[in-house]
């Protein structure tokens, strides 16, 4: 029965100390309380320990031993919770590189470099999540025949009349408007894009017409923030 009293407190002590919304309770803060639970819980083991064997007294330690632990660890998970997020995110980052570290309270995106030295970043086109380049020297969003085709646009219907600059050299592209496009939880509508000629882009680029809606966009050694 003790250890049982024991979990259900550890339990309300955990509840607390994890949840930043958690108020005041009979009269004490939130702070006040949380530091009351562990003082409460090697109380009960104490108090358990007066009708308890004498041959059990060194588990009973251990058990508090235990026990504190388990609070200390929960305390510091709480004071460094946002530490921990970022580095859980930049791990995240260095095996997905794509995939976006987003803090919707900033309205930040964030995205760490590739192996080979680019900035990839996943964005949903159309509903259709399609790997793109980060490339402030293009001039609008350019995309590949099959990404276009993958976000639902009829290639066959296009016109590629535009010269463009690619990567392989000169090619010629065709206008479209991409009726939704987000990037790290970062939406845009109707926005003006290209989509290069056949075998002309190797990967869909992310530019200017995406890049100029934002409110800032930065890059570090190792980083790129987007900030809506």
């Amino acid at each position: 029965m003790i250890f049982i009293g024991i979990a259900l407190l550890i339990a309300v002590g955990l509840a607390l100390l994890i949840s930043a919304d958690a108020g005041s309770l009979v009269g004490l803060s939130e702070m006040q309380t949380a530091q009351l639970i562990p003082l409460l819980v090697l109380l009960i083991v104490f108090a358990g320990g007066l009708f308890t064997r004498p041959r059990r007294i060194k588990e009973l330690l251990t058990g508090v031993v235990l026990w504190v632990g388990i609070f200390g660890v929960a305390g510091l998970t709480y004071a460094y919770r946002d530490e921990l997020v970022g580095i859980a995110g930049r791990v995240m980052g260095e095996f997905q590189p794509g995939v976006a570290l987003v803090d919707a309270n900033q309205g930040t995106a964030t995205f760490r470099r590739g192996i080979g030295g680019h900035f990839q970043v996943n964005a949903t086109i159309n509903g259709h999540t399609t790997p793109m380049i980060f490339d402030t020297g293009a001039s609008a969003v350019v995309l590949s025949v099959p990404d276009a085709e993958a976000a639902g646009i009829d290639t066959d219907a296009l016109n590629f009349t535009i010269p463009v600059s690619t990567a392989n050299g000169t090619g010629r592209a065709a206008r479209i408007r991409i009726d939704r496009l987000e990037v790290g939880g970062i939406m845009r509508e109707g926005v003006t894009a290209f989509v290069a000629e056949r075998g002309a882009l190797e990967t869909s680029l992310l530019g200017q017409t995406f890049l100029e809606t934002l409110q800032r966009y930065s890059v570090t050694q190792n980083s790129l923030e987007l900030v809506d």
